[in-house]
């Protein structure tokens, strides 16, 4: 081979290997982020890149702090305030880089080398090789579309954490609301029973009531003060745990809630098609997927190079300086690879296969699952709003006449 014919093929194989190469996007794979969760949370979902964003984010986070704290407000503070949220973002830019790196060839190895002749006779040789991995170059397209599917794994996974953190924070935000809520009219509650406790035990001692009733009254009085200090306890719980989800600490603490949640529905939600819509639009089941396309690629591309564990193709130079001062250039061609007979590839097979097929099992039981879970909360959700109404409907008047 000549030394413009070596230049031209390793032009060639450079060219077909960086056609395939991929690029950095320009907002680190958040785009598929804050799409799917502005369609379901109706706010923004925001990476801090920067030491710019995150004093940007603790100025709006002041700001909305300032006010009463309403659910979707708690919401958008733990989107900006909340760094496992961050780091889940963090771990999409990791994937981002992986992909990026993932559709680039191996870097070719440049070997030079010099041997003098013994003797003191002035006779050495100089062997220049440029060795380029071919298997790596052929593979690369698959194992680039590989990485793709998983940088698609990592966005969804990052809309997941989003929906996880927004749903846990509007849970604690009711939790710490109905706590407060429960502690006031706990309060209240006391301060009658006080008096009844009181006055029951005048009437007793003019003999007005017997000793029952006012065992009763002071019965009474005492549950209710236990009541007050569990209700309480759970206030400051409650409050903690919206405070982890928000980020906070510090100055921030000092944060107001409502005093009471918001009115109950007048009707409840039906959802008729609650499982289509949870096997259509669950995260964690569009994950499964990617993961067995990513799976099954992964099977096609050992089953391509089970035999050929490592090919290169090397261009060679070498020049030798004979001892009258006559130089001699040698040019060839190098091939390198393994040869297959103790390891026939088999293993790598047949672990790919088995992985590919328990990707199927796990997809068909999380769908399963998936339905199953739909189910459960939607019965969940029906059997809240009943206990809800009924509480408000009955309950609640028959207590404040028995406190009256």
């Amino acid at each position: 081979m000549t030394k413009v014919h070596l230049r031209l093929s390793l032009l060639f194989v450079a060219t077909l290997a960086l056609s395939g190469c991929a690029s950095f996007t320009g907002d680190g794979g958040m785009s598929l982020v804050e799409d799917m969760t502005a369609a379901r949370l109706g706010q923004q979902a925001t990476a801090l890149r920067s030491e710019d964003d995150a004093a940007d984010a603790a100025s709006r986070v002041k700001t909305l702090l300032a006010k009463p704290l309403t659910a979707d407000t708690a919401v958008q503070i733990a989107l900006l305030n909340n760094r496992d949220l961050q780091a889940a973002y963090n771990a999409l830019g990791v994937a981002e880089a992986r992909r990026v790196r993932a559709s680039l060839p191996a870097n070719p190895v440049v070997s030079l080398s010099r041997v003098s002749g013994g003797g003191g006779g002035g006779a050495f040789e100089i062997e220049r090789q440029v060795a380029v991995n071919i298997l790596s170059l052929a593979t690369l397209p698959v194992r680039a579309d590989i990485a793709t599917d998983r940088f698609q794994q990592a966005q969804l996974q990052a809309v997941a954490e989003t929906l996880r953190v927004a749903i846990e924070t509007r849970q604690a935000w009711v939790q710490a609301v109905s706590a407060r809520a429960l502690a006031n009219f706990l309060v209240q509650s006391q301060s009658s029973a006080e008096a009844a406790a009181d006055l029951s035990k005048r009437l007793g001692e003019s003999g007005a009531i017997n000793k029952l009733d006012q065992a009763r009254n002071q019965v009474f009085y005492a549950e209710l003060t236990a009541q007050l200090g569990t209700a309480r306890k759970r206030v400051e719980t409650t409050k903690e745990t919206l405070t982890r989800a928000l980020g906070l600490w510090g100055d921030d603490l000092n944060f107001r809630l409502p005093s009471d949640l918001t009115a109950l529905p007048s009707r409840p939600r039906v959802m008729a098609t609650i499982e289509a819509q949870a096997v259509k639009q669950r995260i964690d089941l569009e994950i499964a997927r990617l993961e067995l396309a990513a799976l099954s690629k992964s099977y096609g591309l050992s089953g391509a190079t089970r035999f050929i564990n490592l090919l290169e193709v090397a261009g060679i130079s070498n020049k030798k300086q004979e001892a009258e001062g006559d130089a001699v250039t040698e040019r060839g061609l190098g091939v390198e690879f393994q040869i297959p007979i103790f390891d026939l590839g088999e293993a790598n097979v047949r672990e790919s296969e088995q992985a590919y097929r328990q990707a199927v099992n796990r997809l068909i039981a999380k769908a399963v699952a998936v339905r199953s879970e739909a189910r459960a909360a939607y019965h969940e959700y029906r059997a809240a709003y009943d206990i809800a109404r009924h509480y408000q409907r009955e309950v609640l008047p028959l207590r404040k006449i028995i406190s009256d």
